[in-house]
């Protein structure tokens, strides 16, 4: 049976099929529109940085044929071939995406949806309406992506521009309109009757799919294909051009050839003569001449350096412009805002975004950690209840949350604490209260108790996360991860997070006749952490 996934669910390719030869369906349309349906082939930083994995109908395949263009069938407005073992390792996300080839809006669509069939049984379907969308012209439908292991995510974010815009924003180059087409457009089909059924494609199409090539018109004769242009010649008249290369000097005692002029010398004039070794060659008529090797250029003729700018500072440049680039786009290129399509995209190693139109759940952060937002964004406070606040308040483990819910994207910090993305897809994982910033209302979470001896109370808590959803981590400066081993032990007050399959123990170093002395360490409690291989611990380079 087919899984529904709704908009930011995701899941691991293996968890729905063992398959890795997998069709992938696509069915959009309105009435009056035509769509063009892509695939574009990502590297790591989800860019089209190798324009032969740009999937679509000029190009309906990869050069290994790990992703194919199939056509419409099987009641899909098109389809895919993808082979996830055959995708080279360059390749980290394949992004289907459907984009309006002339006037409309995707508010304007019916119901539609991308889907997953494998050994001809669907596997994943993914449903949406036009309703979702407004002035767009461009919708991500749904991506595979590598993280260890192939998953699949539904996406349905909108994008305004059509099929250019979007290759621009994944880093592609538009075609120039005096490119040769490739190829002549097949003849259109005339009237004929429908195709009959054909076999399901060995690789496990659906059963119901018609052969994706066009039945021949009935009883109508061919187009004949029209013979090429002849060539025109580039010009009508031989077009005189410099040389690439300086030209060599003549040899000696024979008249030096004439060069083309250059910049701000009259044609025909010649070149002003060479100055002996050590000297410096006098300067053009009404031009400066230029400074002496290591020496600072002279102020233009009747001006004066600016007051508080060196002699020979370039003059006309503001102070403090980067040497990338002058002027006020330049300085602020390094610190756009980064959108890639997720719910959760970190702008910097400080600032993360979450964009509330992707998943059908809001958002839990931490009280007063936003500190910009975009779109209609309703911000309600996060009741723990009485026992949720009895239970804080006895643990230590008590968080002050609100709700962020709407249509917009939400950019959270705190303190210029490091943040980290922790992606949970079904497992769980203990984390400090003290060290979550924000998390999916989708995710349950809950108090645990590490029970231990010798230290007052008898025990530690922490929270435990669990569910299909994204939590954040914060942390004082870069964490280490590590793994865990039967003599793995660490402070507790610098402990973050933990997987929750690992045992842990408090190993306590309170002595009475320890404390009795004015001298001792000071690691008085510390956990000792034992599990199977896979689990591990994070430790940030702070005590709490």
């Amino acid at each position: 049976m087919a899984r529904e996934f709704q908009r930011g669910h995701k899941a691991k390719i293996s968890d729905l099929t063992p398959g890795t030869d997998l069709y992938v369906g696509v069915q959009i349309a309105a009435p009056g529109l035509t769509f063009d349906i892509s695939c574009f082939g990502l590297d790591a930083h989800e860019q089209l940085s190798d324009d032969r994995y740009f999937i679509f109908f000029n190009q309906p395949k990869s050069p290994e044929e790990s992703i194919q263009l199939l056509g419409a069938q099987s009641g899909d407005t098109e389809s895919f071939r993808v082979t996830l073992d055959r995708i080279p390792a360059a390749i980290q996300k394949l992004s289907f995406t459907a984009t309006l080839d002339g006037s409309g809006q995707m508010s304007q669509i019916g119901p539609g949806y991308i889907r997953i069939v494998a050994g001809g049984e669907e596997v994943v379907r993914y449903a949406f309406t036009g309703s979702e969308f407004t002035t767009e012209r461009a919708v991500m439908l749904g991506d595979f992506y590598l993280k260890d292991v192939w998953r699949f995510a539904a996406v349905g974010q909108g994008f305004d521009g059509g099929l250019d815009a979007l290759l621009k924003n994944f880093g592609g180059e538009v075609a120039e309109e005096e490119a040769p087409p490739a190829a002549a457009p097949a003849a259109a089909p005339g009237f004929a009757p429908p195709a009959q059924a054909a076999a399901p494609p060995a690789f496990g199409a659906p059963p119901a799919a018609p052969a994706p090539q066009p039945a021949p018109a009935f009883g109508a004769p061919s187009v004949p294909t029209p013979p090429p242009a002849p060539q025109q010649p580039m010009h009508a008249a031989p077009t005189i051009a410099a040389p690439l290369a300086p030209q060599a000097p003549s040899p000696y005692g024979q008249p030096q050839q004439p060069q083309q002029p250059q910049f701000g010398q009259v044609p025909g004039q010649g070149a002003p003569p060479a100055a002996p070794f050590g000297q410096q060659a006098p300067a053009p008529y009404g031009q400066q001449a230029p400074a002496p090797y290591g020496q600072p250029a002279p102020a233009p003729y009747g001006q004066q350096p600016p007051v508080g700018m060196p002699p020979g500072a370039p003059q006309g440049v503001p102070q403090g412009v980067p040497a990338t680039g002058a002027g006020l786009q330049a300085a602020l290129q390094p610190y756009k805002e980064t959108a890639t399509g997720q719910r959760w995209t970190p702008q910097n190693q400080q600032l993360m975004r979450v964009d509330l139109t992707m998943g059908g759940s809001g958002v839990l952060a931490r009280q007063g950690s936003m500190v910009m937002y975009q779109g209609k964004v309703d911000f309600g406070y996060k009741s723990a209840g009485f026992v949720g606040r009895a239970v804080g308040n006895a643990t230590g483990q008590e968080m002050q949350l609100m709700r962020c819910t709407g249509r917009g994207q939400v950019f959270l910090a705190e303190e210029g604490s490091h943040l980290h993305p922790i992606e949970l897809q079904g497992d769980a994982i203990c984390v400090s209260a003290e060290s979550v910033l924000a998390f999916d209302e989708s995710l349950h979470y809950e108090v645990r108790r590490v029970e231990g001896h010798g230290i007052p109370g008898g025990a530690l808590f922490t929270m435990q996360f669990q569910g299909t959803g994204t939590v954040i981590v914060k942390t004082h400066g870069t964490p280490v991860v590590l793994p865990v081993t039967p003599t793995t032990f660490a402070d507790c007050n610098a402990v973050v997070a933990w997987s929750a399959a690992s045992q842990v123990i408090v190993s306590s170093q309170v002595r009475l006749r320890r404390n009795a002395y004015p001298g001792h360490s000071g690691e008085t409690v510390n956990l000792q952490f034992r599990g199977a291989p896979g689990n591990f611990i994070v430790v940030q380079p702070y005590e709490v």
